[in-house]
């Protein structure tokens, strides 16, 4: 497991407020929420990023849009709320272990395009 804040949380060894959690998969709050409800996804096997997923991992990034689906449910923002995963330095991403960002709760403004 790496030593990204993610490994850690993974391994134990850091503290994270955890919604779910199973061989595969970990759900917990974002420490910096940019809304109401702001959730991580982080799948337990180590994937740098969305490009970096292969067909074998497929799967795993099925199970966890699905464990986006019921987490939006569980939180009540079924009906309005971003899945975003940043791919790459230019487009954000500063930890190199695959998660999606479960954001909702408010309105939403733009993306920039």
């Amino acid at each position: 497991m790496s030593d990204t804040i993610f490994g850690k949380i993974i391994k134990g060894e850091l503290p994270a407020e955890k919604l779910f959690e199973n061989d595969r998969v970990i759900v917990i709050k974002d420490i910096h929420p940019c809304a109401p409800v702001h959730l991580l996804i982080i799948s337990k096997k180590e994937i740098k990023d969305l490009q970096s997923v292969t067909p074998q991992d497929m799967p795993i990034v099925t199970e966890m849009i699905e464990i986006a689906q019921r987490m939006a449910h569980e939180s009540g923002i079924e009906n309005g709320y971003r899945l975003i995963t940043n791919n790459g330095p230019t487009a954000g991403q500063i930890i190199f272990h695959l998660h999606f960002h479960l954001i909702g709760g408010r309105q939403l403004g733009p993306l920039d395009a």
